[in-house]
């Protein structure tokens, strides 16, 4: 007999964080789109002077109406229905804390547990090899069985450095919390700018694993103009233009119904020797 496809409980925390996990600031975008959609109020915000170095975070300084000015610090906050304990869609957003994550990744399951959060999902950006004309790739990972029986959910393989999503992630695994991964890829030429579409594509994501729908606001409006600026860019930058074309057949050839494994090896191949600048091939642009 097969065992039912997971289910998303009623209490469910979405997380994401500035900096190191949210190239393109897609991720930090995804769950804004949500949080003000759903209207959710703050509902906690850490004391900053625990997991925030200033020299590395700087505080900001604004000025109000009346020339009245004040100080913004670096925070984490947790977004959520009015009144604890109530079924929805929580969110965990801010930037990512600069130390004491052990201490801040207790504090954070401590207030899970206390909100009566059921499943927690991991949001995150990355830099990749990827064009900006094809859809934006988003690579969801859970070490949770069930999860797994979801379409498209893998196990991931990854051993390297970690950003505070992937400790919040483990931690909530080892408390035997369902943990979904959801990881966007964002195009690496275009590093410097905020990426819109990519921000989308997790937003759709989310409506996707979750089964609802959440108000999108200018998203898409400003994904198709990222795109538009971009393409304007390559048509005055003769290398980008051809590096863009590469990671389009090379992208095309992997999602093709007839690509083998050796064929998508071969392709693969092909685009490291011109990535590296091999003889009469173009060279990745600076």
């Amino acid at each position: 007999m097969l065992e039912p496809k997971f289910t998303f409980p009623k209490r469910i925390l979405i997380a994401a964080f500035e900096g190191w996990n949210d190239a393109g600031e897609a991720a930090s975008r995804a769950v804004a789109v949500v949080r003000d959609s759903l209207g959710l109020s703050s509902l906690f915000e850490v004391d900053s002077e625990l997991y925030f170095d200033y020299q590395f975070n700087r505080p900001t300084v604004g000025i109000r109406e009346g020339s009245q000015r004040f100080i913004t610090w670096p925070s984490v906050q947790i977004f959520g229905p009015e009144g604890r304990r109530k079924n929805g869609i929580y969110v965990l957003t801010g930037t990512e804390p600069a130390r004491n994550w052990k201490q801040f990744a207790r504090e954070m399951l401590s207030l899970i547990d206390e909100l009566g959060i059921e499943a927690v999902i991991t949001v995150g950006a990355m830099l990749a090899d990827v064009p900006h004309t094809r859809p934006i790739a988003v690579f969801s990972s859970s070490d949770n069985e069930k999860l797994r029986l979801l379409d498209g959910v893998e196990r991931s393989t990854y051993e390297g450095p970690i950003g505070i999503l992937s400790v919040l992630g483990v931690s909530a695994e080892q408390l035997k919390l369902p943990a979904l991964s959801l990881w966007a890829s964002v195009p690496h030429y275009v590093h410097n700018t905020p990426s819109p579409k990519a921000a989308l594509a997790l937003v759709e994501e989310l409506e996707k694993f979750l089964n609802l729908t959440f108000a999108h606001g200018d998203l898409e409006k400003d994904a198709e103009e990222w795109v538009a600026n971009i393409d304007s860019l390559a048509e005055e930058d003769e290398d980008m233009a051809r590096y863009i074309e590469q990671l389009e057949k090379a992208r095309d050839t992997v999602d093709s119904p007839e690509a083998s494994g050796e064929a998508i090896a071969e392709e693969f191949e092909r685009y490291l020797r011109r990535r590296d600048g091999g003889k009469g091939e173009s060279k990745e642009p600076s």
